[in-house]
């Protein structure tokens, strides 16, 4: 097997750089990886961590789809060629090896984070099995992987709009009866670059390893928006 792997750094042009692969049963692209690195060219730059699927580091494009390397194995891909290439809509720092700053600013940019009372207030639980928390049960998983920003068109279209992810998380945000910024938060959401640019496509819901559903969760965020406006 031979494994295409997409090659920059700064100074040097773009380039796929390919790798002979002996595919062994069960091995991985994150394994395939490592080896190429450890016996064939250990240039070779790429993210990863906990390497069981939990961390979401080894996000990369796989075969034109994202991917996490250390769950895709070699055999389920059926060819004689993979091709390996960063995550799209990232700021590349090396071969494989992409800036994920822009994730962070996004989700700050969207208010995706909570927000507590200024008063103090008592400890306020929300039990698994309340209304409240199973309205967010299917949105709540998310490590923050990038696939569904690199996935969606629009991320690459329009710099401001915030991106899948972020929707995702102001989603569960908007929903938790403990956050203060529901107002603020709600404004943002009104904005031409906000829940009005996506278009539904749904590539982020399709390669989210998680199988979480940005776009249901900006469809919800769009009804509760009209609502309101409504009211």
């Amino acid at each position: 097997m031979v494994l295409r792997v997409f090659r920059w750094a700064p100074g040097e042009p773009e380039r796929l750089q390919a790798y002979p692969v002996s595919a062994q049963p069960g091995m991985t692209v994150l394994d395939a990886l490592v080896d190429v690195q450890r016996r064939l060219d250990p240039t070779l730059a790429f993210r990863y961590a906990c390497r069981v699927g939990m961390c979401g580091s080894c996000a990369m494009v796989i075969d034109g789809r994202e991917r996490w390397a250390c769950r895709t194995l070699l055999e389920k891909l059926g060819r004689e060629s993979v091709s390996v290439r960063p995550l799209y809509h990232f700021p590349l720092i090396r071969d494989l090896v992409v800036d994920m700053a822009p994730f962070a600013e996004r989700m700050a940019g969207a208010g995706a984070a909570f927000v507590p009372a200024d008063a103090p207030a008592a400890f306020a639980p929300v039990g698994g099995d309340s209304r409240e928390r199973r309205r967010i049960d299917a949105a709540i998983e998310c490590i923050g992987c990038g696939m569904c920003v690199s996935a969606c068109t629009m991320v690459g279209r329009d710099p401001r709009f915030a991106g899948p992810a972020a929707f995702n998380r102001v989603w569960t945000l908007q929903s938790d009866s403990r956050d203060a910024a529901h107002a603020e938060r709600a404004s943002r959401l009104l904005h031409e670059d906000a829940l009005a640019r996506c278009h539904g496509q749904a590539n982020c819901t399709a390669v989210c390893p998680m199988e979480i559903s940005p776009t249901e969760s900006i469809l919800a965020l769009r009804r509760r928006a009209v609502s309101h406006l409504l009211r």
